[in-house]
């Protein structure tokens, strides 16, 4: 079975490029399943129900989320919604709205998706439950059910947590992955007991900013300390950054993972 992960889709211009490319990318790779990066999908961070349906139209089947999934209130009720395929974080607390994993239909039987966060700096983390734990208790409720493979993201800073997470999971899930700091790091490798797993699977967003904003913004905050609202481009090139992974569904384990980045222009 052929599963592509989309790393963080920032704002309109990434949901334009997944718009393009995405439609090409299922029949030229074969892909059985599709999950896109939610938390950064509209301008401002959040989600909206439209910027949701606009990627289900493209091609996405399910989405991961992160810190920003709260973002936008008038999108709080839907993550309840059984209709509209979007997790949140699994390890908040459950007065937050929304679930952390998921059960797909796909053509080789129920594929499990699980969305945890780990660590951010300079962030207030003292609601979050144990990210591993919180894993560890929704595969031992639900692994026998995921006929076809399952994956984790683990939405955080941390390239060591993204790495141990993989290795705590090895052999318990079909893929392992990180999300959150947008740029795609070349470690993706087939771990010993069989999972796919790599520290970050990179942005779908703008090239020629610094991880999705202007990068004249982010200079001037820096040099000069200066408070300016983040700004993402709304035109020019981009490239969609992804892993594909190739799961033997009579075993559950990776078979291969591969980085993908395709360029298009907005």
């Amino acid at each position: 079975m052929k599963v592509l992960f989309i790393g963080d889709v920032v704002a309109r211009i990434g949901r334009r490029a997944v718009q393009k490319l995405l439609p090409d990318l299922r029949n030229e790779l074969g892909l059985d399943v599709v999950i896109a990066q939610s938390e950064n999908m509209t301008t401002g961070n959040g989600l909206t129900i439209k910027a949701v349906r606009e990627l289900m139209d493209a091609g996405v089947d399910a989405f991961t989320g992160g810190n920003h999934s709260f973002k936008k209130p008038v999108f709080y009720s839907y993550f309840d919604d059984p209709s509209v395929p979007v997790l949140r974080p699994a390890n908040y607390p459950e007065d937050k709205p929304g679930r952390g994993w998921l059960l797909l239909d796909t053509p080789h039987g129920k594929f499990l998706l699980i969305s945890i966060e780990g660590l951010r700096f300079g962030a207030d983390q003292s609601e979050l439950g144990h990210p591993l734990h919180t894993a560890d208790a929704i595969l031992e409720a639900h692994a026998h059910e995921a006929t076809a493979g399952s994956l984790i993201d683990l939405h955080g800073d941390l390239t060591s947590e993204k790495i141990a997470s993989g290795y705590h999971f090895d052999g318990r899930v079909s893929a392992s992955v990180g999300t959150h700091t947008h740029v795609q790091t070349a470690d993706e490798r087939i771990l010993p007991a069989g999972t796919a797993a790599i520290s970050d699977v990179g942005m779908t967003g703008p090239d020629g900013t610094v991880l999705g904003v202007k990068k004249e913004i982010i200079l001037d905050r820096w040099l000069h300390d200066a408070p300016r609202r983040h700004e993402t481009p709304t035109s020019g090139p981009v490239t969609l950054h992804a892993v594909l992974i190739d799961i033997d569904t009579a075993t559950g384990k990776a078979r291969s993972i591969d980085r993908i980045a395709r360029q298009t222009t907005i």
